[in-house]
């Protein structure tokens, strides 16, 4: 048996958390693979919203359990946060939720370092969630992190107190210590919570269920460009966002990946600093914000909004190697008379279909393509067969020039507004 992949290809907030549930009954297991509190995985059913941080998107359907993986990081005051408005909805976790003992924590020293370092770089701040995400992916491959399995050890208090002594002395003069005396008891406590969650040797366990013949999905958080790697660096996250991620941050071989479906939106949408060369710093972009309800799920800022970048889905496809696609708010498109697509960057006066080396040292001209717009409401269709052509043509052109099938389109942000698309 192998294990499917879901994740974004552009700059994240594609809509993973709605195709992870709608999926979900397909799998017997969901388990994050990356990323940390800085997600916001947005789920609509029932006619109630739920935003999932850390948790993986499965958990709201039962007999499915879900792994907190070893890639992701953790911060016990927002879990424990979660957790308890899943208890309100009627969602027992404890039956339904693992977390990897080789997860690492998020202290409260990790969150203050995160706010005075991006608080330095003034004009250049890279646009980070102030989550603490990267100092402690920092400790970790720096090899003084605290991981979940350390909690259980009689050492754990001493461990925690030396490398909160390194943070100190990192902090130096800064004004931190009331930011610390508000959360540190309240880390604690939450951390003590957790402990009615399940810790396991989550490689084992998931190795364990591909041999047996379980069904397993691996959910991304963030997106391809924002890839430490592969990303648009140095604007990028913490962790391997792509494929590759799955394997180390779930600890699943290669040969053990299957389907990898990859999740984008009709236009393009991105958070905090960084090159965006669709961007519409216009009346236009701010319709598309309006309609769509672009504003982060985790911080509540304003997402930039811009038409579809070709040559950076095609780079995405490529270094994730998609088997399918999920095209995710088509319907916010519904009222444009006319939709445009990016097919080149104009750089320097050469034509590029490709992302190339670092696209923030350039000036990039996007080269578009016009369509006509569809011009009608599809949040009421259910089948394809019900959309106008204009909306086919769309999706039959992205196809194309993508060279992968789209096999799931969503027209709405219930989970029911979901259309599922058969593939030859």
């Amino acid at each position: 048996m192998k294990v499917d992949v879901l994740l974004g290809l552009q700059w994240g907030d594609e809509g993973k958390g709605k195709i992870v549930d709608v999926v979900t009954p397909n799998y017997q297991i969901i388990a994050r693979f990356q990323g940390g509190p800085n997600a916001g995985h947005t789920l609509i059913f029932d006619g109630k919203k739920q935003v999932l941080h850390t948790i993986p998107s499965g958990i709201f359907r039962k007999n499915t359990i879900n792994v907190i993986g070893n890639g992701v990081v953790i911060d016990p005051i927002t879990l424990k946060g979660e957790i308890e408005k899943l208890i309100e909805r009627g969602v027992d976790v404890s039956k339904n939720l693992m977390i990897s003992k080789k997860a690492h924590l998020i202290l409260p020293t990790h969150k203050i370092l995160d706010k005075f370092s991006e608080e330095s770089k003034g004009v250049h701040k890279i646009g980070s969630t102030l989550k603490g995400i990267g100092p402690t992916y920092m400790d970790k491959t720096g090899r003084n992190g605290l991981r979940m399995g350390d909690t259980q050890l009689p050492t754990f208090k001493e461990k925690y107190t030396n490398l909160v002594a390194k943070h100190k002395k990192i902090l130096g003069n800064y004004d931190y210590q009331s930011l610390l005396l508000e959360t540190e008891d309240k880390w604690f406590e939450a951390l003590d919570f957790l402990k009615n969650i399940e810790l396991i040797d989550s490689e084992h366990y998931l190795n364990n269920a591909i041999n047996s013949g379980k069904k397993i999905l691996a959910e991304g958080a963030q997106g391809t460009l924002l890839d430490i790697d592969f990303g648009t660096y140095p604007y990028v996250t913490s962790s391997n966002t792509v494929t590759a991620g799955t394997c180390t941050g779930l600890g699943v071989a290669p040969n053990k990946i299957g389907e990898v479906i990859g999740i984008f939106k009709a236009y393009c949408t991105r958070v905090g600093s960084g090159p965006f060369p669709t961007e519409l710093a216009n009346e236009v972009g701010a319709k598309i914000r309006e309609i769509g309800g672009e504003y982060g799920a985790t911080t509540g800022r304003e997402r930039r909004c811009g038409w579809i970048d070709l040559p950076a889905l095609k780079y995405a496809c490529m270094i994730n190697g998609a088997t399918q696609l999920a095209m995710m708010k088509a319907d916010v498109l519904d009222s444009f008379d006319t939709i445009q697509v990016c097919t080149h960057y104009e750089i320097d006066g050469k034509k590029w279909d490709y992302l190339p080396y670092d696209i923030d040292a350039v000036v990039i001209k996007p080269i578009y393509k016009e369509m006509k717009g569809w011009k009608a409401d599809l949040t009421q269709i259910t089948d394809l067969k019900q959309a106008p052509k204009e909306f086919l043509d769309y999706i039959i052109y992205l196809e194309s020039e993508l060279n992968v099938p789209i096999s799931i389109v969503s027209v709405g942000p219930d989970r029911e507004q979901t259309i599922i698309r058969k593939i030859s």
